[in-house]
């Protein structure tokens, strides 16, 4: 089932989201985000954009959300997604459907441009992406480096009409 995130469900997005900083270069987070820290997050980015859960018997499977791009007022039609599935539920279709549900919730928004930040090589956050016609528009070589080696960071866009069919 997917559904709106809870501030209670703060500590099962992290522990999801731990996996990927502690093990792998998917984040450039290197310190594992606490649930009370998470709680806020939640919170603050619940206030303006979607963020929806997978649950599963009570679990929490994976998440979807966006949130700002940049900060300056003129990017304020822009945002980044971010997908995660918890480690040994990837490959159920879980992330398709939450992005499906994320974009269909955008849609209805002023929003005009999602952008997706995925470490090279990360063939599957890619295909997703590009199979909901995200389009490569950057690629900066050697920009983080994480567990003893450099790392690329593309950049794949989304154009998505106003809802209004007018600029804001």
């Amino acid at each position: 089932m997917i559904r709106p995130v809870r501030c209670a469900d703060a500590a099962a997005v992290c522990d999801i989201y731990n996996y990927y900083v502690e093990n792998t270069a998917i984040t450039f987070d290197e310190t594992p985000a606490m649930a009370e820290a998470m709680e806020d997050h939640i919170r603050e980015i619940t206030a303006h954009f979607p963020w929806f859960v997978w649950e599963e018997g009570g679990e929490i499977l994976g998440y979807a959300s966006i949130h700002p791009w940049k900060e300056r007022t003129a990017y304020r039609f822009s945002t980044e997604d971010s997908i995660y599935i918890k480690q040994g539920f990837q490959g159920r279709g879980m992330g398709k459907q939450l992005l499906t549900r994320l974009l269909e919730e955008i849609k209805k928004t002023d929003i005009h441009t999602v952008v997706a930040g995925i470490t090279i090589p990360n063939e599957k956050s890619i295909g997703l992406h590009e199979k909901f016609g995200f389009k490569k528009i950057a690629q900066f070589p050697e920009i983080g480096y994480k567990l003893g080696k450099w790392l690329d960071v593309g950049y794949w866009e989304l154009i998505l009409p106003c809802s209004s069919g007018e600029i804001p």
